[in-house]
């Protein structure tokens, strides 16, 4: 079986419109702008208002990538959509996308991993097209994130915003150098370090669980730091040996928005300078599924991309997962 090589085609986004500032936080938290940007970076975060449909929320970036790409909903055949805040537990998300944007010829699911999964999406998605089982694939990262993060819960409120991204990827031309060159992931089985104690089959949510707060974002933050400064490092490093090409190679490292002092911890590992290192989570604050898609919109609509450069999406988060995929553009 011949494979064919993945291109990204095009990128889009989608805020909500409430901006909520550090100062804001400190109405109702024990907090202040200075305390928060220098343990986290972040300045500003999007939020969502109650009710709001995460599906119709990647829907609207996926509806900005395709107008990128120059395509229509018409060469669509894959959706793929990375959340942990679906609208409902049944149906899943990639299903509601194709509804809300009428997609007439779609296959689709939900990648349900954290932080990771939407570069594991993405993953998916490149070994689809390589196989020849896709052409063009809706790659989805988009979460509501204050719907599972407790507001009395300084450790994780400040952390955190909603957002959507959208990355297409097609089979790229005959001729083109853009390809999927190399990627990595591993899962380190964990319920105690990032977790949602309740509301699960093993531990259902009832009323005194929930008046516990059980149903919220628990995490251990100095776990998550630890883990996530080791995987992002050994991820860059083992993806461009895959690869055949030096860290120093890459035009720009994508990674999960998790924590400014994270990213630059990791970075000065691999020896990469850090204005290589796309960040706006000042801007976003951790908006999960959809940091990496954000970011990479971001990047290449401000001209930091040329096509034939490398670059790297990098990620980690609860399960403990992470994953990391690097292309050539």
């Amino acid at each position: 079986m011949s494979l064919y090589q993945v291109r990204v085609a095009g990128t889009g986004r989608f805020l909500p419109e409430r901006i909520v500032t550090n100062e804001d936080l400190t109405k109702t938290l024990d907090t202040s702008d200075e305390w928060i940007v220098k343990r986290t970076g972040i300045k500003t975060r999007h939020y969502a208002e109650p009710g709001a449909s995460n599906a119709k929320m990647g829907a609207e970036a996926a509806r900005a990538a395709l107008e990128d790409a120059k395509l229509t909903v018409d060469d669509v055949d894959l959706i793929l959509f990375a959340t942990v805040t679906p609208d409902y537990r049944l149906p899943f998300c990639a299903s509601l996308v194709q509804r809300e944007l009428n997609i007439p010829n779609a296959n689709g699911f939900d990648v349900f991993s954290g932080c990771a999964g939407y570069v594991q999406a993405t993953q998916t998605a490149s070994q689809f097209i390589r196989a020849g089982a896709a052409k063009t694939v809706l790659v989805i990262g988009s979460d509501i994130m204050t719907s599972i993060i407790d507001p009395k819960d300084r450790s994780t409120a400040v952390l955190f915003g909603d957002a959507a991204g959208c990355v297409v990827l097609t089979r790229a031309e005959e001729g083109s150098d853009s390809a999927l060159l190399a990627m990595t992931g591993g899962l380190k089985g964990d319920d105690e370090v990032l977790v949602i104690p309740t509301g699960g089959s093993k531990n259902p949510l009832t009323k005194e669980n929930y008046d516990e707060r059980g149903h919220y974002v628990v995490m251990k933050g100095r776990d998550v730091f630890r883990f996530a400064v080791d995987r992002f490092a050994t991820q860059i490093s083992e993806a461009c040996e895959q690869a055949g090409i030096k860290p120093s190679e890459l035009k720009i490292v994508v990674p999960h928005q998790v924590n400014r002092r994270i990213i630059e911890s990791a970075v000065r590992r691999c020896d990469i300078p850090l204005d290589r290192v796309i960040m706006n989570l000042d801007k976003f604050g951790n908006t999960s599924g959809a940091t990496v898609p954000m970011a990479l919109d971001e990047a290449i609509k401000n001209g930091r991309l040329d096509r034939g450069d490398y670059f790297i999406m990098v990620a980690f988060g609860s399960g403990l997962a992470w994953a990391s995929a690097l292309f050539r553009y």
